[in-house]
């Protein structure tokens, strides 16, 4: 584990609506994501982030999600040690979730965390 500072956000601090202006990062993996996932999130498993990296538009503000907030913490340390901006969600999807906040599946219906 490595202390690169990385800013925490609590869930009420944190976009509801996703779009080209700011970007949640699901990095949760496929099985996990197909349960459910907050709409307009951008998915790219914690895997797989090194390689896709120029998938994350680095412009706009940059918040990463996970299930609890572990691995998002360190994949955003990953993306800050290369010059993103990242902001991680504390308390991850089950925040997500758990502040009543919509979460779906890929064909639109209603997921699960």
């Amino acid at each position: 584990m490595d202390d690169t500072d990385v800013p925490q956000a609590a869930i009420n601090d944190v976009p509801v609506n996703f779009d080209e202006a700011a970007v949640l990062l699901d990095v949760r993996e496929h099985d996990e994501w197909q349960r459910g996932h907050a709409p307009g999130a951008q998915h790219i498993p914690m895997g797989e982030v090194p390689a896709r990296m120029a998938e994350i538009d680095a412009e706009a503000p940059l918040f990463v999600v996970c299930h609890a907030g572990g691995r998002s913490q360190r994949v955003a340390q990953y993306l800050a040690r290369n010059g993103y901006q990242p902001v991680n969600i504390a308390g991850g999807m089950l925040a997500w979730a758990g502040a009543g906040r919509p979460v779906v599946t890929d064909d639109g219906g209603v997921g699960t965390v």
